[in-house]
């Protein structure tokens, strides 16, 4: 299987995940009556937040692992994010802006290039 038709996949399933979720929680709830994990009903809607979260965090991680070159990187790079969330992914745009020279724009972190590393 092609990368291409592997990420098609991994998004298309957390697409329909979330659509068919969201969904259903609104069939069991309105949004607007969310109480956060206040209340037994509740529950449909906080996990519909921590699945929208957590699939926030694969979109991330599925960018840092093609940009990172190394194993024990992206192994690491992973646990820090499954484990710490926005704290883990703030850290490491911070990394990357570290790393770029004082004349390259923010924008080189985003490319696949490994920005800052591996120059003369």
């Amino acid at each position: 299987m092609s990368t291409k038709t592997l990420l098609k996949a991994l998004f298309g399933c957390m697409f329909l995940t979330m659509l068919v979720y969201t969904a259903w929680a609104g069939t069991r709830q309105s949004l607007l009556q969310w109480g956060g994990l206040a209340a037994l009903p509740d529950r449909y809607w906080t996990i519909a937040t921590l699945m929208d979260a957590y699939f926030g965090f694969t979109t991330f991680y599925v960018w840092l692992f093609f940009k990172e070159r190394g194993w024990p990187a992206r192994v690491a790079w992973f646990i820090a994010i499954v484990l710490l969330g926005t704290i883990a992914m703030s850290a490491y745009l911070l990394l990357r802006l570290a790393l770029l020279r004082p004349e390259e724009p923010a924008s080189n972190i985003w490319s696949l290039r490994d920005c800052g590393a591996d120059r003369s």
